[in-house]
């Protein structure tokens, strides 16, 4: 997965700051204190292991995909397993220093598929705004139909999955346990192509939104 700094803009939607808190497995549910700081502890240069609690081969099971699945793209390339934003590494400007939060993106692969999952967390909503870019990249959609998108997915009550006309992105509201606004998005395969059709990525999202709540 090709990891990359995102815009505070993209044509109409209007990107909004990120924060969101994630412990492991056991302890704290998601918040936004915890992904700050586990942002925060991240390198610049990014992760070879993703520090939240995903479970990407339960969740795969429990959307029904059979093929395996683990964690890291198929073909690493040198990339990262896991990248950070927001926090520290915020600089003046950027829309995780305007409104203060930070997103922590790991990937993972179900069969012959790279699979994307993006945390994000805002003080204010809506935390989803930054990922804009991210959601017209995965599904390969226009600039009207994502700002559809954005305004459905940022209207979606929590726990409530949100899929792209493509199939193959989705977006799940997270409750942070302490404060502010926060989002999962899942992206699976090439740009608007997978070969889990739209409910099984919309239960592979619910499903990882699950594990950190």
């Amino acid at each position: 997965m090709t990891h990359r700094r995102y815009g505070l803009t993209i044509a109409a939607v209007t990107a909004a700051a990120l924060l969101a808190g994630c412990q492991s497995g056991g302890a704290a549910p998601l918040s936004l204190s915890g992904l700050t700081e586990t942002a925060n502890d991240m390198a610049p240069e990014g992760a070879d292991t993703c520090p939240l609690p995903y479970d990407i081969t339960k969740a795969a099971k429990a959307a029904g995909a059979d093929a395996p699945a683990g964690p890291g793209p198929l073909n690493a390339d040198g990339d990262p397993i896991a990248t950070a934003e927001g926090g520290k590494h915020a600089e003046p400007g950027e829309a995780l220093a305007e409104n203060p939060g930070a997103l922590v993106s790991c990937s993972f692969h179900i069969g012959q598929e790279d699979v994307e999952v993006h945390t994000v967390a805002t003080r204010k909503p809506q935390a989803i705004a930054p990922l804009a870019p991210v959601v017209q990249r995965l599904a390969g959609m226009p600039v009207d139909g994502l700002v559809a998108y954005m305004k459905q997915a940022g209207e979606a009550k929590a726990g409530e999955p949100t899929v792209t006309s493509s199939g193959n992105v989705a977006a799940v509201r997270l409750k942070p346990d302490d404060e502010g606004d926060a989002f999962l998005l899942v992206g699976v395969g090439d740009a608007g192509r997978s070969s889990l059709n739209q409910q099984r990525v919309a239960d592979l999202a619910k499903a990882l939104a699950d594990q950190v709540q």
